[in-house]
C-alpha cells in the first residue's frame, strides 16, 4: 500500500498489478509506464512488469491500518480483468468486509463483468463502484452496466476525456470525476468538453471533481502539468459524495 497523490483518494491498494489494453483510454496508460519503471528498479512485486500478477501476500494489508482510510483498489491494475478469477475478487471483498472503517473505490473499464459479478453478490456498504468514460464509443456503454449494480455509490471517472461526450444520463450516478491526460504522448482535452460534463452534473445535482488538465492546458497549450493546474471556469472543483456523515 502507498499514500496517493490522486486527488480523490488517500491510499492505493494493489492486490493485483498489470493489465491489458481494452479501449482508447488505455493507449497511454500511466500504470504501464510506472510498472515498467518499477521493474527496471527491481521493485518488489514488479518482476513481471505490467503482466497481470496476483499478489496474495497483499490481500491482508488494509487489516493492519486502524485509521479510517479511503483506498483506491487497483491503481496499477483492473480488478475485473478477465484473468482475475471470481474467487480472487471474492478474497479481496473478504478483506473489505472485515474493515468497515475503510472506504474502497473500485474502478474498471470492464463494466460488463462488473455487472455480471455483482448480479448474485451484494456490494459491501463501504465499496464505491466506478467505470471509466473516456469517449462515446467505449465509455458511455459502461455507464449502463454500472447502473445495473446496486451500490451505495456509483461514480464515473471521465479521464482522460478524449472528446465531447454529448448528453449524459446521470440517473443513479453519485459522482463524476473529469481529468486530462499526462505523459509524453498525451492527447489534449478541450475546455468545452469539460464544461459540458460539469454543466450536466450541476443540472442533475451530481457532485463534480476536476482533476489536473494534464499535459495540455485549458488554452490548448502544452506545458508542464503542474503549470496547467486544476482550475476550471475560475475555480477548483472538489465536490464529493457524502458517506457516513463525512466527506471523502
Amino acid at each position: 500500500m502507498a499514500a496517493s497523490r490522486i486527488e480523490w483518494t488517500e491510499q492505493t491498494w494493489n492486490p493485483v498489478t498489470g493489465c491489458a489494453q481494452v479501449s482508447a483510454g488505455c493507449k497511454h496508460c500511466y500504470a504501464e509506464r510506472i510498472a515498467l519503471r518499477l521493474q527496471a528498479m527491481a521493485a518488489p512485486g514488479y518482476g513481471r512488469g505490467f503482466a497481470l500478477t496476483l499478489h496474495e501476500d497483499r490481500l491482508s494489508q488494509p487489516l493492519g491500518r486502524k485509521k479510517p482510510t479511503v483506498y483506491f483498489v487497483g491503481s496499477m491494475a483492473d480488478l475485473f480483468h478477465e484473468d482475475v478469477s471470481d474467487a480472487f475478487v471474492d478474497r479481496v471483498l473478504v478483506t473489505i468486509r472485515q474493515t468497515p472503517r475503510h472506504t474502497y473505490l473500485l474502478l474498471t473499464k470492464r463494466a460488463e463483468r462488473l455487472a455480471d459479478f455483482f448480479a448474485n453478490r451484494p456490494v459491501p456498504g463501504n465499496v464505491w463502484l466506478g467505470v471509466t468514460v473516456e469517449d462515446r464509443r467505449y465509455g458511455l456503454p459502461r455507464v449502463e452496466h454500472l447502473r445495473q449494480v446496486k451500490a451505495r455509490v456509483r461514480f464515473l471517472s471521465v479521464e482522460p476525456l478524449l472528446e465531447d461526450l454529448g448528453p449524459l444520463d446521470l440517473d443513479g450516478m453519485h459522482w463524476v470525476i473529469v481529468g486530462g491526460e499526462s505523459g509524453p504522448d498525451a492527447r489534449p482535452m478541450r475546455l468545452e468538453w469539460a464544461l459540458a460534463v460539469r454543466d450536466q452534473c450541476r443540472a442533475a445535482g451530481v457532485p463534480f471533481t476536476f482533476k489536473p488538465w494534464g499535459a495540455w492546458g485549458s488554452d490548448g497549450v502544452r506545458r508542464d502539468q503542474k503549470a496547467n493546474g486544476r482550475i476550471l471556469a475560475g475555480r477548483l472543483w472538489d465536490e464529493r459524495p457524502e458517506l457516513s456523515g463525512a466527506l471523502l
